[in-house]
């Protein structure tokens, strides 16, 4: 088998909701996607997303992905996508460092690898483990009012899990999640998430005065060592998530204690390959799982979703559907969500059927 063609499309992709706010004045009101399109010598098509968040979320910015994939692609066209850690490492080859530029094209070799053996993705990625994975859902920076009623839509449409971002000043975050919490039903799971906003100083001050409330801290500083040093004295569970860039990285979590679970991001991992593996080796080291990414439709979603539901359950926090978040859709099918849960279509590969006719004029179309 050998790779013959591959197109790259970018999409834009509103958010349903509007602008998506984090702490600091960080927004975006769009995923702006990268689609990638990779099809055999035998006619088998498999697909792959990348999607960033804004310019300020992650090291990665959208113009970034549609530069290197064009870059890389060339390198590519004659491969055998089913040599997964070969194609992995030629990437990293011809085009040094950038992992984010990578994940929608090694996606996209493991639908494809997965679509000509007739199975889905979740059996090549360990296999499945359960019918369906939690969801979770995000109660965006505000005031809080909006939070509360963010909050209130979440759970009337059936959602127990919610992550409200905090990392800004302190006394206003600690009465915003003051606010959500009591607004909330009893026994709804709160993560409080920081996205690396705070100095040990400030997470120091909201650990403090928000001792009464349940929750999980997420990634309050931006260093591992800070992290740590509020992982010392806190009595409540914490996830890291930015400072999870590479094997390094969690190795070093580990060791130090600095966490009780992770945040894989695919694409900030550089693929669904890379996230597997490190998943894997995760669960073996015993930290609670979240396998998730930086944005994306139906194509990215259906990644995630594989990678979720071939994580053991015992090790598995939740996951998100981001295709719910956006205003356009990419593909005729989706992970099929309830107001709590998600699955993974039935089908080979991601088992999603990817409109080409939705994408628009692809601005890369190689072929051998």
């Amino acid at each position: 088998m050998q790779i013959r063609s591959i197109k790259a499309y970018r999409v834009l992709q509103p958010f349903v909701s509007g602008t998506y706010a984090m702490s600091k004045g960080r927004e975006a009101a769009a995923f702006d996607s990268v689609i990638v399109a990779m099809t055999s010598d035998s006619g088998v098509t498999g697909w792959g997303e990348m999607a960033p968040l804004g310019s300020f979320y992650s090291a990665a910015f959208a113009a970034g992905v549609r530069a290197g994939v064009v870059e890389i692609t060339p390198h590519l066209i004659g491969e055998d996508p089913r040599a997964l850690t070969r194609i992995g490492r030629l990437m990293d080859t011809v085009f040094k460092g950038h992992p984010y530029i990578k994940p929608a094209l090694d996606m996209a070799c493991c639908d494809l690898v997965a679509r000509a053996a007739e199975v889905p993705m979740v059996t090549m990625l360990g296999g499945r483990t359960s019918e369906t994975a939690e969801l979770y859902e995000v109660v965006t920076h505000g005031t809080p009012e909006a939070m509360i009623a963010n909050a209130a839509k979440s759970i009337a449409g059936g959602c127990k899990r919610l992550q409200i971002k905090v990392g800004g000043d302190v006394p206003g975050d600690v009465e915003r999640v003051s606010a959500v919490a009591a607004s909330v039903p009893k026994g709804t799971v709160l993560f409080c998430d920081a996205n690396a906003g705070w100095t040990v100083y400030q997470a120091r001050q909201f650990v403090d005065a928000t001792r009464a409330f349940d929750y999980t801290l997420e990634q309050p500083c931006a260093t591992i060592d800070d992290c740590f040093s509020i992982r010392r004295t806190l009595d409540k569970p914490m996830v890291l998530d930015e400072s999870v860039t590479s094997l390094q990285e969690m190795l070093e979590i580990h060791q130090k204690g600095a966490a009780d679970g992770l945040t894989l991001k695919i694409s900030r991992l550089g693929g669904v390959s890379r996230t597997r593996q490190l998943r894997d080796l995760a669960v073996d080291l015993g930290f609670m799982v979240t396998v998730e990414d930086t944005g994306g439709a139906e194509i990215d979603t259906a990644a995630m979703a594989h990678l979720s539901l071939s994580t053991p359950p015992e090790n598995r926090l939740h996951a998100i559907a981001f295709h719910t978040w956006v205003t356009v859709r990419t593909a005729a099918n989706a992970p099929p969500v309830t107001a709590s849960h998600m699955g993974i279509p039935d089908g080979p590969g991601l088992g999603i059927d990817v409109r080409p006719d939705l994408l628009g004029m692809p601005f890369l179309d190689l072929s051998a």
